[in-house]
């Protein structure tokens, strides 16, 4: 079930904007959890996300300080040991996303021709954490189904796992976000509508509506 894309053909920026997209699908699943537990501050999430994109757009005049960053994101992490609601797990995935992305940011581009597979861990573990999110959430509801029609021998396929709307929109929206920047130029306006693609149906990955 997981997604697996060519992220080497991305440049390094190219690979900061195709994360810091996701992201966007992700923080409302953070902020509705925050809400619902009084843990953790969604603006400062919203706030981080923000400076990305600055820097994408202007990456020439604007400095980010990463590590300062990193020990402001620490503390509205959430430990799902001390929480009981589904909702801490989209939550904390939305956090290690964050974490991962600062940390691409921090990585030294690479040449194409040089990038290795370690290079590609943290834009490889943002996708994971986006499409775990949602394939998460799916199976609970498939659980969920199942309880209600009292069937003790339903056992959930990986086929209905990937025919769920919400498992195949994920991964539309992560080829969609891929084949547009692999070719996009490196400026304001290819990061724009990179945000404005993952925006387009005002909802969060799990479907949540985005205020």
């Amino acid at each position: 079930m997981a997604i697996h894309l060519p992220f080497a053909k991305l440049s390094h920026w190219q690979q900061i904007t195709f994360s810091a997209a996701l992201l966007e699908r992700m923080l409302p699943n953070y902020q509705m959890f925050s809400e619902a537990e009084g843990f953790g501050d969604a603006k400062i999430l919203r706030n981080q996300l923000d400076i990305i994109w600055q820097w994408l757009a202007n990456r020439n005049t604007v400095k980010i300080n990463v590590d300062a960053q990193l020990l402001k994101l620490e503390p509205e992490t959430p430990d799902p040991e001390a929480f009981d609601s589904f909702g801490v797990f989209p939550a904390l995935d939305a956090c290690m996303a964050l974490t991962a992305l600062w940390q691409l940011m921090q990585s030294k581009p690479q040449k194409k021709n040089k990038i290795t597979d370690a290079d590609l861990d943290d834009i490889r573990c943002i996708s994971r954490l986006s499409h775990n999110t949602v394939s998460y959430y799916v199976e609970l509801l498939l659980l969920d189904e199942v309880d209600d029609n009292g069937d003790e021998e339903f056992v959930i396929t990986t086929e209905q796992m990937d025919e769920h709307p919400l498992v195949q929109w994920e991964k539309d929206t992560q080829n969609e976000l891929f084949d547009y920047l692999k070719f996009a130029a490196e400026d304001k306006r290819s990061c724009q509508l990179a945000k404005n693609m993952s925006l387009s149906e005002g909802l969060s990955s799990l479907g949540i509506e985005i205020a």
